[in-house]
């Protein structure tokens, strides 16, 4: 399995029952929705690039950090301080770094999500009664793009697949995501993992 797809590589749309809702919802609603997330946490399970599947939590405090804990192993990617870290569950070296900025992750991380501006947002569509939103770095499109699911009163996102600048996709389905908790700055500081697995 390609460590680095772990968080980046898109996630394929499974079919999930969502009640019947009336018409896709705005850009400007979900720009609104997610920018009004400071703190996050849900479950998730992951479909990777080649099939393969995993599971965990996925912690988010905005701007610009997220953790994912993956269940079965000490695989954990970090993102903060403009910095994205995988650790391998199964390697003793130094984790895997990239700049945030150049993974569509970063575009829901970002400190105002605007998806209104000009050339971001590729596809916005109403699907199965759940509008797809596909969005891009308008000035990177090389950087790949990330496909978001979201279901309507209230909106709430539900999954999101990223495509990396390779073209792998990464699916990952969220459970009920809780808002709103404390999360401490350091559960997502790169040094720190660093220096406890020492």
């Amino acid at each position: 399995m390609n460590i680095r797809s772990l968080a980046l590589a898109p996630v394929i749309a499974l079919g999930i029952a969502f009640p019947a809702l009336a018409e896709k919802i705005s850009l400007n609603e979900i720009s609104r929705y997610l920018n009004g997330i400071q703190t996050a946490q849900a479950d998730f399970t992951q479909v990777n690039g080649d099939g393969s599947m995993s599971t965990g939590t996925v912690f988010i405090h905005r701007p610009n950090r997220v953790r994912f804990e993956y269940r079965g192993d000490q695989t954990l990617v970090l993102a903060s301080s403009g910095q994205v870290a995988v650790f391998d569950g199964k390697s003793r070296s130094g984790p895997q770094q990239y700049p945030l900025s150049e993974t569509p992750l970063s575009i829901i991380l970002a400190p105002n999500v605007n998806l209104g501006q000009a050339r971001m947002v590729t596809s916005h569509t109403e699907q199965k009664n759940t509008t797809v939103v596909t969005a891009q770095d308008p000035q990177h499109p090389e950087y790949g793009n990330i496909q978001m699911v979201f279901t309507a009163n209230p909106t709430q996102l539900r999954q999101w697949v990223v495509t990396d600048r390779s073209g792998t996709k990464t699916t990952v389905i969220l459970g009920e995501m809780r808002t709103g908790m404390s999360i401490p700055p350091s559960k997502f500081a790169i040094a720190n993992e660093v220096n406890r697995r020492r």
